[in-house]
């Protein structure tokens, strides 16, 4: 049963999809339909699964072409998470909110905080500068993802940008002084760059990039730090 807000929404859409001539109507309100039922920031594939479970059989296509059909006209909003596929979420009017991403098990996370927006409002004031919208993304990693790592990991667990402390090494004292000949010494604050993909890993010291074969690296074993720049 669709809630008074979603009920309009839906009777304000039935009128768009008349309007523009679209076939299938019935099959695009039950994607509304469905999107309105959520709250949380769903891929295609994912609202495409939730129909399925309804007994609704649609193509992704299809319920990815309604996704941006809903953001053009400002029902819902695409967001585009580095290294994610599209996500689409509701646009709720007037209301604004910022995101925690996990780099690790991609859970996103809303926030807001008036203290930030007003900060924001008073650097754009001071400069001149008449903002009309922003959005803040903070990738890192969630406390479950942290409970599920050991305060010691091998470099190869760490996810990029990324501050970590050299503490020791596996694979014996060859495989030791060929890391420290590389600099990367026991005590070395380094920031880790590039950890996944093709290609080596890469991570700075000082300012100078690494890189490392994944068969070294998972032999240096490290510890997050806190130091902000």
């Amino acid at each position: 049963m669709l809630v008074k807000d979603h009920r309009d929404i839906h009777q304000q859409f039935k009128i768009i999809f008349e309007r523009e001539g679209l076939d299938r109507i019935d099959e695009r309100l039950a994607i509304l339909e469905a999107f309105l039922g959520t709250e949380t920031h769903l891929t295609a594939a994912e609202l495409t699964r939730i129909l399925q479970e309804e007994g609704i059989s649609l193509s992704e296509g299809f319920v990815a072409e309604n996704l941006i059909l809903f953001s053009r006209y400002g029902f819902a909003q695409e967001k585009k998470f580095t290294g994610q596929v599209p996500r689409y979420e509701h646009l709720h009017l007037g209301r604004h909110h910022d995101h925690l991403i996990c780099v690790r098990c991609g859970t996103i996370l809303e926030f807001y905080s008036p203290e930030i927006e007003a900060l924001q409002t008073e650097v754009a004031r001071r400069m001149g500068f008449h903002d009309l919208q922003h959005k803040m993304e903070v990738y890192g990693l969630c406390s479950n993802c942290l409970r599920k790592r050991g305060p010691t990991i091998p470099l190869t667990m760490a996810s990029p940008g990324e501050r970590v402390r050299i503490i020791g090494f596996m694979g014996g004292k060859g495989m030791e002084r060929r890391l420290t000949g590389m600099g990367l010494n026991r005590g070395a604050d380094v920031e880790v760059i590039k950890s996944s993909g093709p290609g080596p890993l890469i991570v700075a010291s000082r300012e100078t990039r690494i890189a490392l074969g994944y068969g070294m690296a998972k032999h240096i074993l490290v510890s997050m730090t806190h130091n902000t720049e």
